[in-house]
């Protein structure tokens, strides 16, 4: 469905109408529709009326010139025509049967309460968004209606267009019809009216041929399958100009999503104009027409229907106007090859009858990522529904096990294809999608999915079409209940006033205003695809580009708001999120549990949230809706812990939180998750950082089993004091500020093996530092590092492009280095001596082992902080670059080369998004290597943006 873009595309696609049959233009024609002159004999058209492909056309006839221009109202986009030039357009339109199908709307302030900007429907009428799989696409025409809007065209065109209202023009365009021989139908409108609408153009138009009237109730026209049929039979009617009466938005979302299939070359989205034509209803006098005053006329007709559009959506409606209007600039050929260019890869589709999953290693279209915890009874449904959904395109299934004890696993591997794994512990749900992400591979889509669920045949499909034909960033399907019923699991951004209104209304008043409830209760909402703030996140199709450009899941979110985050940092990258309520999923709404201590940590959770997006104020005046929240409520068991948790933020650390796996003796008692090993920090000068590091560390510190040393070498600032203040650290200090001393001295106290050697800005999971000394006692390897991740929140665009590209480069996810961390066993660590005295000494290590002797270990990633900006980035390359001069120095043996990380960065583009994050990296690399080093640089050049 393409909207029109302006008279110039217009015209370009008008017919070159034929000399022969009885669909030619009529001499009779009224020249006042644009059509006089006499007719060229080379195309039948009269010289005056429809140009050549690519010509702008101005209309001799009509009061104003016909030039067309395409503005933005109240954020709906909007063609501005005069009446002659809308007429020609239509007329010829609906003459040609082998063009994309148009459709004609009017925007009034009613269009923009339900169209515009931050309305529910915004951009369900741009894009080829909504037209069913195989039908062809809709071009939508919108024209001017309503006295507020003509008043705004006229400010930002200089120049006054005249009201285009469907009850002007249907007059109009049945004259053009009964002339060129159009039949016309009708959908919408009461029985009755349509009875007498029949009756009196049978009496005033006895030449124009009606080729049927319809009439479904509401229930029909929600009906999928009901409202094809609909359109089936208007096909076969034959219809060549529709009038669709069904007020909006209806008429509009009806025609987005079924006009394609009627057959018909023109539909007309013309509200009331049933009743106006059949006399039921009595247009304004002239009078009161030209004072803007319609509106007041129909209001005083028909005040319980229209009071509300015009007294309570009208007024926000006229705000928007006010703020979200300006003149469309074309998008230029570039930026139309650039969006071309960033889309989706597409794979080889499966074999037929397939129903297998993509193994690692090869491309596949989606990998669906799901975290179990005690699913046993849920895996195998799932499973089973995403079996079929493996015939439509390539599958790679990853199941992130949060430390089950049912069996999960067991039942787990009985799937050969399905990738599942134990995190280590309960890291919660975005900790596991992030440990289930690691596994992906080369895809274009990740579908993040509950365990509980079952997926309905298609939906997969569904949720790819729709984001290829909206370019949305996620995808979230329609949610059913075990009864079939829908979910409501649409919501809006969370703002103080809902949050006000929630903590006192709850689920009451359901069709409370949009402003006044953060769950759309909306049955509407339901039945057509449109743009949404978020949805509840048991499913979600994500665009893989967006995924690695927003980053991780907020891991500090254990269980809720974590998908509100997630939306909120998709919408903030300038990604759209959209409903398909074609894919519909059955959900148990079981697979979390239920508990007082999970309703508490909901809330807070709610508090956590808006501490992290909003101002402090803002931030308290969400807390304190939460507090009146469970108040109210807390004559229920379940909402007094919430409420305790609430009012004491002290008690927020002992809710529910990613802990580490517990085992058991061989007698039935509890062990230490923990296997035995040592970890060493040096530190100099990290006090702003230090506290951050150690307080991931507590976990493993509690279990007893690893030793903790933080070697503090030359600080003269309080590193040490805060190290000592967290339990389980030993704190050691040297005189010398130097870094690999400190990694010595660590290793003449360490008495634990295997050994990890970390970074004092850096942050690890407690299962990742399980799951890598784990992997080291199998014996096979010598070094290892856990995975990793940039973390490039608050990053400028450059530097995440800069950490994109080399987070794709080969070498990254083979190496020791670039992590701040990496751990060796007794052996390996006896293949040198002392640490040299280079920066890089990471590099070091990793050039004494093969590949074959050192491993990425996959677990849940170290968070590696990056630089905030570009000045402090090509200060820290500066550095790298000359800490490996260095170190070639020391070991007169070069390795690498940087031909060889050229042809690693070239193999890792596949479009231009990735061309150009390449290029980016090029920059900062030049950049870096020629910059010489400041005259009063410290001794480590170290990374300040990113510490505090």
């Amino acid at each position: 469905m393409k909207t029109v873009q302006g008279l110039r595309t217009m015209v370009s696609k008008l017919l070159i109408l034929p000399t022969t049959g009885t669909r030619t233009m009529a001499d009779a024609v009224p020249a006042f529709y644009g059509f006089a002159g006499p007719r060229t004999p080379e195309s039948g058209v009269p010289e005056s009326g429809i140009t050549e492909p690519g010509e702008r056309r101005t209309f001799e006839a009509g009061s104003a010139d016909a030039t067309a221009a395409r503005v933005v109202l109240g954020g709906a986009e909007v063609d501005l025509l005069a009446l002659p030039s809308a007429i020609d357009l239509i007329a010829a339109r609906a003459l040609r049967k082998d063009t994309t199908p148009l459709a004609v709307a009017s925007a009034n302030l009613d269009h923009i309460n339900h169209f515009g900007a931050g309305s529910r429907w915004a951009s369900v009428l741009g894009g080829d968004s909504t037209v069913p799989e195989g039908a062809p696409s809709l071009e939508w025409l919108t024209l001017l209606d309503g006295a507020p809007l003509v008043s705004q065209a006229e400010r930002l065109t200089g120049r006054h267009w005249p009201r285009l209202a469907g009850s002007d023009l249907i007059g109009p365009l049945l004259d053009v019809a009964t002339s060129l021989n159009l039949s016309v139908g009708f959908l919408g409108g009461a029985r009755e009216a349509q009875e007498s609408l029949k009756e009196r153009l049978g009496r005033e138009r006895p030449g124009l041929i009606l080729a049927g009237f319809w009439s479904p109730s509401r229930e029909d026209l929600t009906d999928a399958e009901v409202s094809t049929g609909i359109a089936a039979e208007i096909a076969a009617a034959g219809v060549d100009i529709l009038v669709v009466g069904l007020g909006k938005p209806r008429q509009e979302l009806w025609i987005a999503e079924y006009g394609s299939l009627t057959g018909a070359s023109v539909l007309l989205a013309f509200g009331a104009v049933v009743d106006f034509l059949a006399g039921r209803v009595k247009r304004a006098p002239e009078w009161v027409s030209s004072k803007g005053l319609e509106w007041a006329w129909r209001l005083a007709l028909e005040p319980r229907r229209l009071a509300r559009r015009y007294l309570l959506d009208g007024p926000p409606a006229y705000a928007s106007l006010r703020i979200n209007s300006s003149v469309i600039r074309e998008q230029s050929e570039e930026q139309r090859e650039q969006f071309v260019a960033s889309a989706p890869v597409g794979f080889a589709p499966p074999p037929v009858g397939n129903r297998a999953f993509a193994p690692v290693g090869q491309p596949a279209d989606v990998a669906v990522l799901v975290v179990t915890y005690n699913n046993a009874q849920d895996v195998d449904l799932l499973i089973e529904s995403l079996r079929a959904e493996a015939a439509d395109q390539w599958l790679r299934v990853i199941v992130a096990d949060n430390g089950s004890s049912d069996g999960t696993l067991e039942a787990l591997a009985r799937h050969g294809d399905v990738i599942s794994f134990a995190t280590g512990g309960n890291l919660g749900y975005s900790g596991g999608i992030n440990a289930a992400q690691q596994h992906c591979g080369d895809v274009n889509y990740l579908l993040v999915a509950n365990p509980d669920l079952v997926i309905e045949r298609g939906s997969v499909a569904a949720l790819i079409r729709r984001q290829r034909n909206s370019k949305a960033g996620i995808v979230v399907p329609a949610l059913l209940d075990e009864d079939g019923s829908i979910y409501p699991s649409l919501r809006r951004e969370p703002s103080l006033t809902r949050a006000w209104a929630d903590a006192v209304l709850g689920s009451h008043l359901p069709g409370r205003p949009a402003w006044l409830s953060e769950i759309d209760y909306d049955r509407e909402s339901y039945q057509h695809a449109h743009p949404v703030e978020w949805a509840t996140g048991a499913a979600m199709l994500i665009e893989a580009h967006l995924a690695e450009e927003i980053g991780p899941w907020d891991e500090r979110f254990f269980l809720y708001s974590e998908e509100t985050d997630l939306f909120r940092r998709a919408r903030k990258a300038g990604a759209r999120d959209w409903f398909e309520p074609a894919a519909r999923m059955r959900h148990r709404r079981g697979g979390s549990g239920s508990s007082s201590a999970l309703t508490a940590l909901m809330a807070v959770n709610r508090v956590r949230y808006a501490e992290k997006h909003h101002r402090p104020a803002s931030a308290a005046g969400f807390r304190g809706a939460a507090v009146l929240s469970e108040a109210l409520r807390s004559y229920q068991h379940d909402h007094r812990p919430a409420l305790r948790a609430l009012l004491n933020k002290g008690s927020w650390d002992d809710l529910p939180h990613a802990v580490p796996a517990t085992r058991k003796n061989d007698d039935g008692g509890p062990a230490s998750a923990f296997p035995a090993g040592s970890i060493i920090i040096p530190a100099h000068n990290e006090r702003a950082v230090i506290a951050r590091s150690l307080r991931s560390l507590e976990p493993v510190a509690a279990a007893g089993t690893v030793e903790i040393f933080v070697v503090c070498n030359g600080c003269t600032d309080d590193t040490a004091e805060i190290a000592r203040s967290f339990p389980g650290i030993r704190v050691v200090e040297i005189e010398q500020p130097s870094k690999t001393i400190a990694m010595d001295t660590g290793d003449s106290l360490a008495t634990a093996w295997p050994r990890l050697y970390l970074d004092a800005d850096v942050e690890v999971e407690p299962a990742a530092i399980e799951q890598l000394f784990r992997r080291l006692g199998q014996g096979d390897i010598l070094a290892a590092r856990p995975d990793s991740r940039y973390d490039t929140d608050g990053a400028t665009a450059l530097v995440r492009a800069f950490y994109r590209a080399r987070g794709r480069m080969a070498s990254t996810k083979s190496g020791l280095w670039g992590a701040g961390a990496f751990a060796l066993t007794r052996e390996a660590r006896s293949r040198f001596g002392t640490f040299p005295p280079v920066q890089a000494d990471d590099v070091f290590v990793d050039r004494h082992f093969s590949d074959a002797e050192k491993e990425i270990v996959a677990c849940p990633p170290i968070k590696v902080h990056v630089p905030s900006n570009a000045r402090t980035l090509v200060t820290v390359l500066g550095r790298t670059y000359r800490s490996n001069v260095q170190l070639l120095d020391y070991q007169a043996n070069e390795g690498g080369s940087s031909g060889q990380s050229l042809l690693e960065l070239l193999s890792s583009i596949r479009g231009l998004r990735t061309g150009v994050d390449a290029g980016v990296y090029v920059g900062f690399a030049v950049v870096s290597r020629l910059r010489k080093r400041p005259a009063k640089a410290t001794t480590w050049e170290r990374d300040e943006s990113s510490r505090g």
